[in-house]
């Protein structure tokens, strides 16, 4: 079973033995070819992350975050397309997902596709988009067949979350959009090699709360660069296919098992894969993917704390300061 949430860092053996089977087509294929055995190991990564959910009736859930990643990368592509079109989809798609949020599909938007849209603007054409998203979606189905090896569980009833005004999702969604707009026209203006990983990074870490905000930038900026840093000096290392492909095991095995961690670590795993499948063949790149993708998060974990944050605290300080000001 699952263990309990809420420790800074868990490991599940359970899960850990999930994604070793998750892992299992991309490690045979990273043999003879690694550059196609990272990419599908992106394809597994949706059923290692989500684990194993209550009863085998409804593990068809497994499917869902798959297809919603692929189809919200190959979405980002298009935006990328024109950066007038990337900026003001961003910040529209953001406003309505906040808009959402009370209800399940709005969470499934805010929290997992919007940022995948932002990954999305790093691709050059929707066709490479595309087809990173039919191995997502070919590695949920793989995955959910796997949970159903799993025996039943009763699936955790969790208590619906207090519901917001209209007014605060309003004004949540408008700083969401803001944030993640002004980090794509950042990438556009510099023209980023990688336009989408700050708006990723800032999506991914910004929450209605500014605590929340602040965990989650934290630690997505130590799992990002530490992940960065261990594929940089792995690609360096030049190692043979075999150990390429046992690191990827390892990678998707640690995502899985720690999933049920509060501390944010997936991160790591997935910078791993991300620079492992940049850098093959080009071992030349590392100091430059390595400050890239670090320098990126950071500059989308800045955004976001400046909007989910800094704003929020500096207009209850003011409105505190009126109201305590004598006329």
């Amino acid at each position: 079973m699952n263990p309990p949430a809420g420790r800074p860092l868990v490991w599940s053996w359970s899960l850990a033995l999930l994604g070793a089977l998750c892992s299992v087509p991309a490690v045979i294929v990273t043999v003879s070819q690694p550059s196609r055995g990272l990419a599908l190991a992106f394809g597994v990564l949706p059923a290692a992350a989500v684990g194993i959910q209550g009863p085998r009736r409804r593990r068809y859930t497994t499917l869902i975050p798959g297809v919603a990643i692929g189809a919200c990368l190959t979405l980002g592509a298009a935006l990328a397309t024109h950066a007038a079109l990337a900026i003001s989809g961003v910040f529209l798609l953001a406003l309505g997902s906040a808009m959402l949020a009370p209800r399940p599909s709005g969470r499934l938007l805010m929290v997992l596709a919007l940022p995948m849209v932002g990954a999305g603007l790093s691709f050059t054409d929707v066709a490479t988009a595309a087809e990173l998203a039919g191995l997502m979606v070919l590695g949920s189905v793989y995955g959910w067949l796997l949970t159903l090896a799993w025996p039943e569980r009763p699936a955790h009833v969790r208590a619906p979350p207090a519901t917001p005004s209209r007014g605060a999702l309003l004004d949540y969604g408008i700083r969401l959009g803001l944030a993640g707009a002004l980090c794509t026209g950042v990438g556009f203006a510099l023209d980023l090699d990688h336009k989408g990983w700050a708006t990723a990074a800032c999506l991914l870490v910004m929450r209605p709360t500014p605590e929340m905000t602040r965990l989650r930038g934290a630690g997505r900026a130590l799992a990002v660069t530490s992940g960065a840093l261990v594929a940089c000096l792995l690609a360096r290392a030049d190692p043979p296919s075999a150990v390429l492909a046992l690191t990827v095991s390892g990678a998707l095995i640690g995502l899985a098992a720690t999933r049920p961690s509060r501390w944010y670590v997936t991160g790591g795993f997935t910078t791993f894969l991300v620079i492992s499948l940049l850098l093959y063949g080009n071992p030349q790149l590392a100091q430059s993917r390595f400050d890239e993708r670090v320098l990126e998060t950071l500059l989308g974990v800045g955004v976001a704390l400046i909007f989910g944050v800094a704003i929020p605290v500096l207009r209850t300080r003011v409105r505190r300061s009126a109201r305590s000001t004598p006329l």
